[in-house]
């Protein structure tokens, strides 16, 4: 199937970027809405989920990078983008970080149900399509949630790709959502993690994260689906990270 544009799932708009309450009881909208009828023509989708202090434009930025990495690694089916309010009002300034971030977790969390009610919809209507879902930084967060949402789907979802990863790292153990992954995913969960990460480093060592499963990768016991691969990106950017990819099949 070609694609002129990267069809997006969008939840902007949703969520007050101040204190993450929501806004609308909408689940999600789509672009175009006509794309989204045409995929009893395909196998699978990939879809990306960025991270935090991306607008509208900076997330479109993101999954166009994914887009055109996978197809450098031959990947033929369609990528979309998960769009949602990651640009946190005063995420820029160093006496609002801490606020910032906290808010952008919230609404990466709430957001996880609005993805994984696109998930069970789609499912639905296209039995048959594989879903793999790609998230950068926070959009390790809407991942997870969204799995979470989905816990008595039993392979629901193909694969997860997580890259510098922000949700601490013993959420992948049993105790946490380990199982919940292991039952969710058919695959595999593959983690790439950079103990060079500076962004990362920045939020464990000042306190705005736990220790990041980006930052680390698991240190205790986790599942059998899940894999990491440590990795050295130039900077936590997401082009850094797909960059280092070297297959996706």
């Amino acid at each position: 199937m070609k694609q002129s544009r990267i069809p997006r799932i969008s939840t902007r708009g949703f969520y007050d970027l101040g204190s993450g309450r929501k806004l609308k009881n909408k689940s999600y909208d789509l672009y175009p809405k006509k794309f989204f009828e045409t995929l009893g023509n395909v196998p699978e989708i990939t879809i990306m989920i960025h991270g935090l202090r991306n607008n509208k434009s900076g997330a479109l930025t993101k999954f166009s990078i994914a887009q055109s990495r996978l197809k450098q690694l031959g990947y033929k089916y369609p990528v979309v983008g998960f769009s949602y309010d990651s640009n946190t009002r005063g995420v820029q300034y160093k006496s609002c970080e801490k606020k910032a971030t906290d808010v952008g977790r919230i609404i990466a969390r709430k957001n996880g149900h609005n993805l994984s009610k696109f998930i069970i919809d789609i499912k639905k209507k296209f039995p048959h399509l594989k879903i793999r879902l790609m998230g950068h930084s926070l959009g390790s967060e809407v991942i997870l949630h969204a799995l979470a949402n989905l816990k008595n789907k039993t392979g629901i979802v193909d694969n997860v790709y997580f890259f510098g990863a922000s949700i601490p790292a013993d959420s992948i153990t049993p105790k946490k959502f380990g199982k919940i992954l292991q039952k969710t995913v058919r695959r595999k969960i593959i983690n790439y993690y950079s103990p060079q990460d500076e962004v990362l480093k920045y939020a464990y060592e000042t306190g705005l994260i736990k220790i990041p499963l980006g930052y680390r990768g698991v240190q205790r016991k986790s599942v059998p689906k899940y894999v990491q691969k440590r990795v050295m990106p130039k900077n936590h950017r997401f082009v850094s990270y797909v960059s280092l990819l070297m297959s996706f099949h």
